[in-house]
Formats: C-alpha cells, structure tokens, sequence
C-alpha cells in the first residue's frame, strides 16, 4: 500500500528534516575531522548535531513562525502559540556517528496540547523516512509500514538501550536485561532509541525497552508504533512513556507478556 497524501504540516516536517539530513550525511564522511566537546562522560554533541538543529529550526520557524520547540540542545522554546509544540532530536545515535556507524537518525515530532500528531524519523544514511500522521498511518518512504505478527516470545527479537559509563543503574538495567534473555530469541543494542521504535513499526523489531529516554527520542516512534498497530507504555505498568522516559513498546501480541515480564524485574527500579 502507498503512501496517503502528506498534510500541509508533515510537508514542512519533510524537508527540514531532508535539508538537515543532507548537512549529516556530508559530514558522516568527515568524523575525524569535527570539532567535537564533551557535555557528559560518554555523551558527546558534536558540530553537526548543533547545525542540524539550527537548519531544523530555521525551517520550521519559516513554516510556522508561532510554534513552540523542545529540542535535545536548544531546551525549550516559548513560541506565541505555547500549544503546537515541535519535538526536535538533530542527531539521535550521536555515538554512532562519531564512531562512524551509519545507524543514527533525526527524530521530529508536532504535539498539539500534549496529542502527538505527526512524526518522522530520518536516516540520511540510507535515505529512509519513517513517517506517521495520526488516524493515517505508518509508513517508511511510500510504503505502508505494519508491525510484525509474532505471538511466541521465544521467537522474539527486542531492541533495549544499556546504560553506559556515567549513566543509569547498571545493577538494575542487569535484571532487566537478564529476565528478558532466559525468554526471547535475542536482543539487540543499536544506539539509537528513535531508529529501534521506527524498527518495531517496520517489523524489524518484535519489541523494545528502556529506562530514562527523553521526549525528542520517543515521540515520533511512540507515533509510528501506534499508527502502525503496536502498543506503547511505560515500565512500571502506565501509559504515560512521554512523561516518565522509561518505555516499553511491541506489537499486538507481545506488548503485553514482555511489559509484564519488565515489571516483575522491577521495571523502571524507581
């Protein structure tokens, strides 16, 4: 199935992201050679991340002059309407990038009060455009996008973010990682959060987790899991992922025994 038509909107959303996209892929050739600083122990932002926002930005701004931001690096912009808001990652996977793994995206994402109506998930790697508008959708380019079909968690494969130096409870994150092991038949750690929620609406994915997310990771793929058939909540058993960060998501069958399976290892261990 084709792609519906795009809204007015999710247009605007498009080439911002294609234009920033194409700023990434140039300089994902030239890694060694950015001016690079450290904002934490293995966090790093590096030049391109700070000019993809800027073009982002600048593009949405031309489109919508009133809206407000949340971006990664920007924080948060008060714009004259306070209730649009536009959720901006420039650069997830930034790690990757530096370390020129070709597995990181720019995730963008419009709430209206809260209501997550549209969002897109850009690899300019491989020119891949996840994309979803509510009540329209998933879809990857022109490609209608449905989440996988499997029942068994045995034959699951689920997509987790582990906590690195500096970040997170090791200990914990552990008991996660080891009940989810003894069930599913494998796992795997990419480095971008907003890429392996675009993968659990591709089908890529079976399911996902991970404790302490921001909003500019999860809202686009919390859109594109939804439209595409899947389900998304929070660790310790909520709904609510966008406030709390600690997200699970699958499709239809297994959101549910693998949601439960994080709970009895203590969920998001708050």
């Amino acid at each position: 199935m084709r792609a519906t038509a795009h809204s007015a909107l999710f247009t605007v959303m498009e080439r911002a992201a294609r234009k920033a996209g194409r700023q990434l892929a140039r300089d994902f050739g030239e890694v060694e050679n950015l001016q690079v600083s450290v904002k934490s122990p293995s966090d790093f932002v590096s030049t391109a991340d700070l000019a993809s926002e800027r073009t982002i930005r600048a593009e949405l701004e031309r489109a919508r002059p009133g809206f407000s931001f949340l971006m990664e690096e920007g924080g948060v912009v008060t714009g004259k309407d306070p209730d649009h808001v536009w959720i901006v990652d420039p650069l997830d996977g930034t790690t990757n990038f530096l370390h020129s793994d070709p597995h990181f995206a720019i995730s963008m994402a419009l709430a209206h009060k809260g209501e997550l109506l549209a969002g897109l998930i850009y690899n300019p790697v491989l020119d891949e455009l996840y994309w979803a508008e509510k009540g329209k959708g998933a879809f990857l380019n022109n490609r209608r996008l449905r989440v996988s079909g499997r029942r068994d968690m045995g034959e699951a494969l689920i997509g987790t973010g582990i906590p690195f130096r500096g970040r997170g409870d090791h200990a914990h994150y552990l008991k996660l990682l080891g009940a989810t092991m003894e069930k599913v038949a494998g796992i795997r750690r990419a480095g971008a959060a907003a890429l392996d929620l675009a993968y659990v609406a591709a089908g890529r994915l079976d399911g996902f987790f991970e404790i302490g997310l921001n909003k500019w990771d999860i809202a686009a793929g919390i859109l594109l899991i939804r439209e595409a058939g899947g389900f998304v909540g929070d660790l310790d058993g909520g709904t609510d992922a966008m406030e709390s960060g600690n997200i699970v998501a699958g499709n239809a069958k297994l959101f549910e025994p693998l949601g439960k399976l994080l709970l009895a290892a203590g969920g998001s261990g708050r």
